[in-house]
């Protein structure tokens, strides 16, 4: 693709790459195109699990590309239905979203990479909100961060536009895996390979389900996954019925999503 993104497709898995040089900075036109692709993906019975990078060395995505706001682009722009990047909020996805941080990660990059469910490091990889030099407010960043990493880190985080290193991250939780210089990619496609062999219809339910329940009691959420689409779905699958015969016969499961 001639936009700044490039696509690809292994089976089940959709690899999206941020190829802007040098920095894999988003314009609106960029953020609008990545919107469109998360939908695609949402919406696509033959797709299962999205991975999303950046092109080079050096950045994952430094965000907001400044270059164009200087040249007319506002922060309060319509990015898109699932805002900045595509996934600050997107609508009803419940597939995994894997990210392959395989550099900088800062401003709308990092908010970017919130918006996945599990996310590779490269050990070379850093992190900052530094919205607050600019007196931006890094939005998606404040109401995410907290629900990620202890309060007193999240805050000092974000009120400082300090940078945290990916030990750092692995220490708080913000990162699964830190892997050496090159590998995220190939980390992160092992784990969508895992995901792939995996129960179609329970991803979706334990997505629906830990969204929903996030900020809600126990006994209340317990109730609620009664009433979860998704979770019902599994309770009067062919699946659920096939994963128990293949335990009892030792055997691999065969999978159909039904």
């Amino acid at each position: 693709m001639s936009d700044g993104i490039k696509v690809t497709r292994a089976g089940a898995v959709l690899e999206v790459r941020l190829d802007r040089p040098k920095a894999n900075a988003i314009t609106l036109a960029v953020s609008r195109k990545l919107n469109d692709i998360v939908g695609e993906f949402r919406d696509d019975e033959s797709l299962r699990i999205a991975i999303i990078t950046g092109t080079g060395e050096r950045f994952f995505s430094a965000g907001w590309d400044l270059k164009a706001a200087t040249e007319g682009e506002k922060s309060d722009e319509d990015w898109g239905p699932g805002g900045f990047g595509g996934l600050n909020y997107p609508r009803n996805l419940n597939k995994p979203v894997i990210a392959a941080i395989n550099g900088i990660a800062c401003g709308g990059g990092f908010e970017l990479m919130l918006g996945a469910d599990i996310i590779v490091a490269e050990e070379h990889a850093t992190f900052a909100l530094p919205e607050i030099n600019v007196a931006v407010l890094a939005d998606a960043g404040t109401i995410k961060l907290r629900r990620r990493i202890p309060y007193h880190v999240a805050v000092e985080f974000l009120m400082t536009g300090r940078w945290m290193d990916a030990t750092e991250a692995k220490h708080w939780g913000l990162v699964n895996h830190v892997v050496p210089k090159g590998d995220a990619l190939k980390k992160a496609h092992e784990v969508a390979a895992k995901l792939a062999a995996g129960p179609p219809l329970l991803f979706p339910a334990i997505k629906q389900l830990m969204r929903h329940s996030e900020m809600v009691a126990e006994h209340e959420a317990f109730e609620l996954h009664d009433s979860l689409d998704t979770v019902q779905k599994v309770l009067r699958s062919d699946d659920l019925k096939e994963g128990t015969r293949a335990f009892t016969e030792k055997r691999a499961p065969r999978w159909t999503g039904r």
